[in-house]
């Protein structure tokens, strides 16, 4: 048994928002599978949030040295991951993805011939470790006869994604450039598919955790047979507790990680918007009162602030205004702000990646 305060603090931990970071990049993003990176600023932040050097250029470098890549592995939304891991996680999530987006493709009059010409012209341009910005991509479908017009582009550079063509790569000029998949991923890992989803089950529950299978669920947007095969093989090496007759997984390691970081669990920390911190979990009650929930996304717009987490808990969000050296932040409570929460903000501020 456990509280539900005392899950908020767990998934610090589990997260690695705070204890031991991890060294690189690369290490933080394998150890919690695939980041939310709708926000690409955002997602360099959640990175180095949790990294001892605590910058953004440690992401990007990983990123310009193929370890991480960008693409939409997982509800078809776009997500940081290990670069070894995309095909096997495409596997899993992606037959789903495109059978649920058919109707879009139609809507834009996307047929079969329509998206294979753009294959064999985007490999065409890209082979031989070639590189292109998006709007270069659209250029070239467009010089071909391609309309990329009403969101046909994009739905263009998506499909090529989830069918493991293309995938976001190296930064040029704050841009990340598109790269074929079977290059820039010389090394890709390819587990058997029962394996598969056990290892996605196991590392979202230890990255993740304390969370409910339907947290997992919601996360990996997959069928219920698949879940269960994949709780079945990651439940015997994962820790259970209860909270209010809910269930909920984690690594067993967690709790002893907490013990010894518990001064620092009670602590302030800044956390940009779309972090795995809230948007990991289908329910976020744990560390975001329900009353409180359209706070963070004002009018259920999918577009979710940032937000300040006080000993586990979401208690407001905050931004920046001004630029350069006149940038100042703004902090708005949901009540009020306790007073040591108010003193930590300013070095918090400073210190943002």
């Amino acid at each position: 048994m456990t509280t539900r305060q005392e899950i908020g603090l767990l998934r610090l931990v589990a997260q690695r928002l705070l204890g031991p970071r991890p060294a690189t990049a690369t290490e933080v993003v394998r150890w919690l599978t695939a980041l939310q990176a709708q926000d690409y600023p955002g997602a360099l932040a959640s990175v180095a949030l949790r990294t001892t050097a605590g910058t953004r250029s440690t992401v990007e470098s990983a990123l310009d040295h193929g370890e991480v890549v960008r693409t939409w592995p997982i509800r078809g939304t776009l997500h940081l991951l290990a670069a070894e891991d995309l095909s096997w996680i495409l596997g899993l999530t992606a037959s789903r993805t495109l059978a649920r987006a058919a109707g879009r493709r139609a809507q834009l009059g996307l047929e079969p011939d329509t998206l294979e010409r753009a294959r064999e012209l985007t490999v065409e341009a890209l082979a031989g470790g070639r590189r292109l910005c998006r709007d270069d991509l659209l250029g070239l479908w467009g010089g071909a006869g391609l309309a990329t017009t009403g969101q046909r582009g994009y739905h263009l550079i998506w499909h090529l994604a989830q069918t493991a063509t293309i995938c976001f790569g190296p930064v040029r000029d704050g841009e990340q450039m598109i790269v074929l998949v079977d290059e820039w991923i010389p090394r890709p890992r390819r587990p058997e598919r029962d394996e598969a989803l056990g290892e996605l089950a196991l590392r979202y529950f230890r990255g993740h955790g304390p969370a409910t299978v339907a947290d997992f669920t919601r996360w990996a947007n997959l069928l219920a047979a698949d879940v269960r095969t994949g709780l079945a093989l990651a439940r015997p090496v994962l820790a259970r507790v209860e909270v209010d007759g809910v269930e909920y997984l984690m690594d067993p390691l967690t709790p002893d990680l907490l013990d010894a970081h518990r001064s620092a669990a009670g602590g302030v920390f800044l956390l940009p918007g779309f972090d795995e911190f809230v948007l990991g979990y289908r329910d976020r009650t744990a560390v975001l009162p329900a009353e409180f929930a359209d706070h963070i996304v004002p009018g259920g717009n999918g577009v979710f602030r940032s937000t300040v987490v006080s000993d586990g808990q979401v208690v407001g969000t905050w931004a920046r205004s001004g630029r350069g050296a006149n940038r100042s932040l703004v902090a708005t409570p949901f009540e009020t702000f306790p007073a040591e929460v108010l003193d930590s903000l300013p070095t918090l501020h400073a210190a943002w990646p």
